[in-house]
Order: C-alpha cells, then sequence, then structure tokens
C-alpha cells in the first residue's frame, strides 16, 4: 500500500537503475488507472560531471565544518558505496503511472550531527543535501540548514549552585521584554500581537 509521502522506486527502463520519487499525489484516470504525481529525485549518474565535482566540493566543506570527520573512518568500499546513497532533490513534478511502481524507500535530509555511516546501514536509504535544476542546470544548498559546531550554538555557562551569586555584568546581558504579570489584559495583548504582523 503506498501513501502520499512515501519514497518510492519507479521503474522506467529494465536497463536502469529505478528512479526514486516522493509521491505527492494519487489519482485515479478516467479509464481506471492510478497516476502518481511526483517530485523528481536524481542520482549522480543523472547529472553532469561539472555538477558533480561541485557536489562532491559541497560534501567536502560539509565534512570540514564538523569538528568529528567520520567520512575519513569509512573505507574506501564505504565512500563508493555513499556516493551511489546520495541523491539530489529537485522541484520537478511528474505523473507516472502507479502499476510501474516496485517498492518503498527512504529518503532524509544529510544531517549533519550524525555519522555518515548510518546512510550505509539503512536498507534501501538515500539522504540529500543540495537541490538540482534540471532545467537551469544547477545544484545549490536546501534553504533551512542547521549548522553545527562552536562557531554557530551559544556557549551555556554552568548552572549556579544554591545560594551562588550570578557574577556577570547584568547590564551587558539581555533586556527584559516580557513580563507575564504585566497590567495588559488578554484584549490589549491580543491588539498588540496584530499590529507587531503588520509591522
Amino acid at each position: 500500500m503506498y501513501r502520499v509521502g512515501d519514497y518510492v522506486y519507479f521503474e522506467n527502463s529494465s536497463s536502469n537503475p529505478y528512479l526514486i520519487r516522493r509521491i505527492e499525489e494519487l489519482n485515479k484516470t478516467p479509464s481506471g488507472n492510478v497516476e502518481a504525481k511526483v517530485v523528481c529525485f536524481y542520482r549522480r549518474r543523472d547529472i553532469s560531471n561539472s555538477l558533480i565535482v561541485l557536489a562532491d566540493k559541497h560534501a567536502k566543506e560539509m565534512e570540514e565544518e564538523l569538528e568529528t570527520p567520520s567520512i575519513l573512518d569509512l573505507t574506501e568500499k564505504q565512500r563508493h558505496q555513499l556516493k551511489h546513497r546520495e541523491i539530489f532533490l529537485s522541484r520537478q513534478y511528474e505523473s507516472l503511472p502507479a502499476t510501474h511502481i516496485r517498492g518503498k524507500c527512504g529518503v532524509s535530509l544529510l544531517n549533519e550531527t550524525e555519522s555518515v555511516a548510518c546512510y550505509l546501514e539503512k536498507e534501501d536509504g538515500f539522504f540529500y543535501s543540495l537541490v538540482y535544476d534540471p532545467s537551469q542546470k544547477t545544484l545549490l544548498a536546501d534553504k533551512g540548514e542547521i549548522r553545527v559546531g562552536s562557531r554557530y550554538q551559544a556557549d551555556i555557562t554552568d548552572m549556579l549552585n544554591e545560594g551562588e551569586s550570578d557574577a556577570r555584568d547584568q547590564s551587558k546581558m539581555e533586556v527584559k521584554v516580557w513580563d507575564p504579570d504585566n497590567p495588559l489584559n488578554d484584549r490589549q495583548i491580543d491588539q498588540f500581537l496584530v499590529v507587531a504582523r503588520f509591522v
């Protein structure tokens, strides 16, 4: 049983690897067949060599940003397998007959906090970090990436012991902008929020 949101294999040729797609809609055609509107993912073999070089450069930069370079711990065979597990999201949709679905697979956005080896452990598991535009022949980082490392996260100080005073300069700290014990009633708060949305 396949549902909207499932990542699936589609067969388009017996000599090529299965296509990887995400189901966006399932529709019944007038002839009674089921058609799937899908988002396309592309394998490395589907994009040009110049874009593969760009993808490898992006992967290397991401690896250098991480504090533990886990890809260096992989064997040559595992690195080769990892390249076959990387796919590229696109914003391209197509409609395919549901009879060409050959099974489910898993696709996830590359998580910088996990070891890359975990993507090799999942059978039928793939990952992506870049978006491919087949019409423009471009490869871009997907928006919303979360960066990990001391340059991107706040340093949290240790919790004070009971009775210990805070020696930090309070004038350099944040300014309190909300007090739950304020004199405003719910109506005034709602009015403020409505006005704040338009600013």
